[in-house]
């Protein structure tokens, strides 16, 4: 032991080569100070300290971000989805509201930025914290913050994570979301450069569409067919989406068939306004921040954009009103949308940019439209909202009236086989009062006055 404690450096040796040593990295900083740039030593520095933290830490750590590679991050949205399911005592602060003004019996729950919750999952501890972040140059989907998800766990069980634990965030987000209680709608703003949103309420359902009884049994069928295609698409190369084309007279029904299907799929809609979009580029990075099952609707695409309507038609309706060309073209700071730009969010290289999407326009004028986007690929489905039939008339019936016979339907069925009127304007005489022959009676008047306007019209 003596000769142990002999063989040990004195006192005054320690602080000589202690004194040495703290020189030498004084004098290694002030010459890495004067002969490296004040960026290369920050960045040497963080790169010591991360290689610090990952040696010495037992931790890992996993970022989602709202946002990937210029679109929605699905994995953010399923732990979006996912992380209320497992929300108790282990959370320190919630967020907690209610669509509904009546009083909520079970309001839904939401993570608040800097809150955290764990988790376990497979004799893992697994702790989830969301962090909000402000970002020098604002993009249509953050308005300056970005938001993103952390996932800390130990290092041990990095492939274990990977391997088994999202993919189990997947398919509980994925059942969530295909039974989803409330819906949103969605419609670009231009001023605020990002989509802003509603809880969408519609009650249209296809059992109250009042629509030929066989073009809404196609359409179901059509639609129940696409949402199990998802191998198919895969298979034979093509985008998992589908284009409609909804057209006709004003009162059709064809707003309530979008709810309808809205609310058969449990799809979100996205109402984008053409003529709000400045250029092609942004028409792009609007439709990369929509998300997957969703509804993609642009309305009245006939007067959305002339980019609808190729120059030939341009002309010559600007010849019949007077207007010259030149007055119509939009400014070189805002060009506005091309047919060509159009054309390529619809089955061009754009088309592609997520999975389980309808693209649905509206138009009372099919005429106007240019054929490019018509033809098969673009429009998958033509469907016409025509005026009111009488089979169409009984389901109105049933539904306003809770009839489904009348000794007066004979006289209700031989004048609409005379006279053109909307769904919506049956609709709205079926609502009139609550004594069934009035409204029946008042109807039939209604329908012998289109009746002699027609007459005197043709005369």
């Amino acid at each position: 032991m003596a000769s142990f404690l002999s063989e040990l450096p004195s006192i005054s040796t320690i602080l000589s080569a202690y004194a040495s040593l703290s020189a030498a990295i004084m004098l290694f900083r002030t010459m890495l100070s004067d002969m490296v740039p004040s960026q290369i030593r920050e960045y040497i520095f963080s790169k010591f300290s991360q290689s610090l933290s990952y040696y010495f830490s037992p931790n890992f750590t996993f970022i989602v971000d709202q946002n990937w590679q210029a679109v929605s991050n699905y994995t953010y949205r399923a732990v979006e989805t996912y992380l209320p399911t497992i929300i108790g005592t282990s959370a320190d602060s919630l967020l907690i509201g209610s669509f509904s003004s009546l009083v909520p019996h079970n309001p839904d729950l939401r993570i608040p930025v800097g809150c955290k919750i764990t988790d376990e999952f497979q004799g893992m501890k697994l702790e989830w914290s969301l962090h909000k972040e402000t970002k020098s140059s604002s993009s249509h989907w953050d308005n300056g913050f970005w938001y993103s998800y952390r996932l800390k766990c130990k290092k041990s069980d990095q492939q274990k994570v990977m391997a088994t634990y999202l993919p189990h965030i997947y398919s509980i987000a994925q059942t969530i979301l295909s039974k989803r209680e409330n819906l949103h709608i969605h419609t670009y703003n231009k001023g605020m450069g990002g989509w802003k949103s509603a809880v969408f309420k519609h009650p249209a359902t296809f059992a109250t569409l009042a629509m030929d009884p066989e073009s809404k049994s196609e359409i179901i069928k059509d639609l129940e067919t696409f949402v199990q295609r998802k191998e198919f698409f895969q298979r034979v190369g093509r985008s998992w989406k589908r284009g409609y084309l909804l057209h006709g007279p004003p009162g059709t029904g064809k707003s309530s068939l979008v709810a309808a299907i809205a609310n058969k799929l449990r799809y979100n809609i996205y109402d984008l306004q053409l003529q709000s979009v400045r250029s092609d580029a942004e028409l792009r990075s609007i439709l990369t921040s929509t998300t997957n099952r969703s509804i993609l609707l642009v309305e009245d695409i006939d007067c959305s954009t002339k980019a609808s309507r190729d120059r030939t038609m341009i002309r010559d309706e600007q010849e019949e009103d007077g207007e010259d060309e030149s007055d119509q073209s939009p400014s070189s700071s805002d060009p506005g949308i091309t047919l060509s730009g159009l054309l390529n969010f619809t089955d061009g290289l754009w088309s592609s940019f997520g999975d389980e999407r309808l693209i649905i326009f509206t138009t009372n004028h099919k005429e106007k439209l240019d054929a490019a986007l018509l033809r098969p690929g673009r429009i998958d489905r033509d469907v016409f909202m025509g005026y009111c039939t009488f089979a169409v008339f009984k389901q109105l019936a049933n539904t306003y009236l809770q009839i489904d016979n009348h000794h007066l339907f004979d006289t209700i069925k031989n004048l609409l086989k005379e006279v053109s009127v909307t769904p919506a304007e049956v609709a709205q005489q079926l609502m009139r009062s609550d004594e069934l022959q009035g409204i029946l009676e008042s109807f039939i008047e209604f329908l012998k006055g289109k009746v002699g306007n027609k007459i005197e019209e043709e005369n």
